[in-house]
């Protein structure tokens, strides 16, 4: 499954022209980069990929809707998948552009 460009779109424009920005396809996706670092992902297999700090991952799985994001088998502390229906109205995208974006901001430049 190719990503949703409708929801890249989205995400492009709530991301703005923020310093540092770039875009990549990973993942299956097109991921959002800040400074190098992935803020948030339109996903190959739907919905979205956001990047938090690791210790609000936990915190975040208990309160949203998101759900964490397994690599191999294993779930990645840090990265988080929401579903593309959880993130149908502009408010709810923003809050995860928002979300990712703060994070990857916050991490040294690669």
């Amino acid at each position: 499954m190719a990503y949703d460009q409708e929801l890249a779109a989205r995400i492009r424009a709530h991301v703005g022209d923020r310093p540092g920005l770039t875009e990549q396809k990973m993942f299956g996706g097109l991921a959002f980069l800040i400074g190098g670092n992935m803020a948030i992902a339109a996903s190959g297999q739907g919905g979205i990929l956001v990047r938090v700090d690791p210790g609000e991952s936990d915190e975040l799985i208990a309160a949203t809707p998101a759900e964490p994001m397994e690599m191999r088998g294993r779930s990645m502390r840090g990265w988080l998948r929401v579903a593309g229906a959880d993130v149908a109205e502009n408010a709810a995208l923003g809050e995860w552009v928002a979300r990712g974006t703060a994070y990857a901001g916050s991490l040294p430049p690669k």
